[in-house]
């Protein structure tokens, strides 16, 4: 690109703790009102810095990981739902309603401020990468660092794009030229295969060229790109081009899945190797050395005591890492997510957006999953095969686990009820009296994530103290407001709520986001990147030499010892016990495990939308009928709530539009090498 074309730079936002420190940067106005050259801008700090701030500033808004539906409908799949949304559609504030989006009535027009968000970024990435060489102010070490952080910002931002709409257009490395005409602005997708190429040695060059300063900040950086933020994208690029969709897919979308000269975008010819390359890249953030899962200790006497898992001759009898025997497995799950560690204070946060996440945020989704009597919004729910999916404190599945959906083995779900003198005695703990026995003796993370019908919400922060250490129920007849209520939306679906984000002290009382306890965001997590490890090596019949990113190599085969290496720090944090010999031996076995690890362990992270998609199972999961809690009964009818039924406010199916997000038709029109995604419409 010429460098004497002159820019007008856009109003810069600053983005705290992506930029070292933001207070000298809250009035970035007064520095981009005037028409700059490039070299004056790259040629200070203070200019550069704001610039590369701008580029951050794209992965905001729609672009977040894990956020609402106003945002995120993705982090909504199989697992969540929201019901506040489900007769509504306003267009000018391109919101979705939970069944237009499950029902895939969606249109070209919604959620696109992806595209035009992460392409403004990659443009001006680019001419970051380009230019920030003439800096004066900076040092060498500085500029390589500063030069990473940007190639780290356009890589992910087109791995946003990628997982979202599938193959997209690769722009050339200097950014496009726009005095050139129309026809030679036109860039067609490439493959799924290249994209994920590209991204992949894009964060591999980012890393290397961020190793003498983005080593140095290490994990207490989450918020700002580091090396292991490169590498632990990198590798969830390469996963996602190593899974069924992407590797060896001959179904009949991927034939229609074409560029403009109709060559196939998804890749026909299986690969295995690209299991290994996935396995391989996981390793390189495992190897750093940098990341743990986070624990918190036991707590021996009090209200608070541990509730401790049973005996399983194994990890009960050892400490922390080979053992929970110190450790409190419900606690250590949920301080990661709950606000009770900040970013820098959490071990397994590998990259988040910090402070920057935009109206709809986790804050929002706690919003929605406090209860009504505690102001929240109470429509944030989970669907019964979520809940399911949570094993015994034993490791087995629940009694009756799936029956409805026809998965079941034959048994019963358990019935019955805690009673006060079991509560008395400490039977069941953490369940109240009243509680279905259903929800008894469940792993600790269940106790974590799921607000289970009778489960208990502390609300410390609320003024009047007969809201808090409420004992929420869902029944019809609730008198706190929580049960089903037709006259208003307030009202969870299928009586089973979301706990997983929730603070003790969190409230909305009076509508005051202020009174709910700020969460960063989890976009990558050093448990995703342990159990994608395990999966890649489950994949593998033969043995692969793949390089390390910083030299050397790794031997990469499907080795039990090192699959346990990815899964038994995840299994143990969570208070579990191991799988059987048999399971290891099993390769299909393994990964319908595994599947099951990511659907509990990534809860509510916008990790199960694509997982579905990646692995091709999204057209019977998410054509599922949903189940919840039959929330038309009272308590004096508690028996008939706790027997699941089908949710007639919730609906869901799949198509193979579905695969992909549709692409805009503004975008179509502007690229005539564009081709649309299979299903979706090309014009008005």
């Amino acid at each position: 690109m010429n460098k004497k074309i002159i820019y007008t730079v856009l109003l810069l936002i600053c983005v705290t703790g992506l930029i070292t420190s933001c207070s000298d940067y809250l009035d970035s106005s007064k520095y981009f009102k005037d028409r700059l050259t490039e070299e004056k801008v790259f040629q200070g700090k203070v200019y550069s810095e704001k610039w590369l701030a701008n580029v951050f500033d794209e992965l905001k808004g729609v672009n977040a990981d894990v956020a609402s539906k106003g945002q995120t409908p993705t982090n909504f799949a199989d697992d969540m739902y929201y019901g506040d949304r489900d007769n509504v559609y306003d267009p000018s504030k391109n919101e979705l309603s939970y069944n237009l989006f499950k029902m895939g009535q969606y249109t070209e027009n919604d959620k696109q401020g992806t595209w035009i968000q992460c392409y403004r970024g990659i443009r001006n990435a680019s001419t970051f990468i380009h230019n920030i060489y003439m800096n004066t102010e900076l040092n060498a070490k500085e500029i390589d660092d500063y030069r990473g952080q940007a190639r780290f910002a356009r890589a992910y931002l087109y791995w946003i794009l990628l997982r979202k709409y599938g193959p997209i257009p690769l722009l050339p490395d200097k950014g496009l030229d726009y005095t050139e005409s129309y026809d030679d602005l036109a860039v067609p997708r490439s493959t799924y295969e290249d994209c994920a190429e590209f991204i992949s040695s894009e964060l591999l060059l980012a890393a290397q060229e961020m190793k003498e300063m983005g080593m140095v900040r290490g994990q207490d950086g989450s918020a700002r790109p580091t090396v292991g933020a490169a590498l632990a994208a990198r590798a969830k690029a390469l996963i996602y081009a190593a899974s069924p969709l992407a590797n060896g897919n001959n179904s009949s979308f991927a034939t229609l899945l074409v560029d403009d000269k109709g060559k196939r975008l998804l890749s026909s010819d299986y690969k295995e190797e690209k299991w290994a390359k996935a396995a391989a890249a996981a390793r390189d953030v495992m190897e750093l050395g940098v990341y743990r899962l986070y624990t918190f200790p036991i707590v021996a006497t009090g209200q608070d005591a541990t509730v401790i898992p049973p005996s399983d001759n194994n990890f009960s009898t050892k400490s922390w890492p080979e053992g929970w025997a110190n450790i409190d497995p419900a606690k250590s799950y949920a301080y990661v997510f709950d606000g009770t560690l900040t970013a820098s204070g959490n071990p397994e946060l590998i990259f988040t957006r910090g402070n920057n996440q935009d109206g709809e945020s986790i804050m929002a989704m706690v919003a929605h999953q406090l209860p009504r009597s505690a102001t929240g919004w109470n429509t944030h729910g989970l669907t019964q095969k979520l809940a399911d999916a949570y094993a015994m404190n034993d490791g087995k599945d629940i009694p009756g686990k799936d029956k409805e959906i026809g998965r079941g083995d034959g048994s019963e779900r358990v019935t019955g009820y805690v009673k006060t003198a079991d509560y008395l005695a400490g039977k069941y703990k953490p369940l109240r009296p009243n509680v279905s026995l259903q929800y008894a003796n469940r792993e600790p993370r269940f106790y974590a994530s799921v607000a289970f019908n009778g489960s208990l919400w502390t609300l410390k922060n609320e003024t009047q103290e007969r809201n808090r250490n409420q004992q929420v129920f869902y029944y019809r007849n609730d008198p706190r407001g929580n049960g089903f209520n037709s006259s208003n939306a307030y009202w969870l679906r299928t009586g089973i709520g979301v706990k997983k984000y929730i603070n003790e002290n969190d409230t909305y009382e009076g509508g005051n986001f202020g009174n709910i306890k700020f969460k960063p965001e989890p976009a990558i997590r050093y448990a995703d990147i342990l159990l994608m490890y395990a999966e890649a090596l489950n994949e593998l019949s033969g043995s692969y030499n793949i390089p390390a990113w910083n030299g050397g190599s790794y031997t990469i085969s499907r080795e039990i010892t090192e699959m346990q290496k990815g899964i038994h720090p995840v299994r143990i944090r969570a208070g579990v016990p191991d799988y059987p010999a048999e399971v290891y031996n099993d390769k299909a076995g393994l990964r319908k495990k595994l599947k099951q690890e990511r659907f509990i362990e990534l809860l509510a992270e916008g990790q199960r939308y694509y997982d579905l998609r990646r692995w091709m199972d999204a057209p019977i999961e998410e054509s599922l009928t949903v189940y919840g809690c039959n929330i038309l009964m009272s308590s004096a009818e508690r028996d008939l709530f706790h027997q699941p039924v089908a949710v007639w406010a919730l609906k869901s199916t799949f198509s193979d539009k579905m695969w992909f997000w549709p692409i805009g038709l503004t975008e179509l029109k502007r690229n005539n090498r564009l081709t649309q995604n299979p299903g979706w419409n090309y014009n008005d």
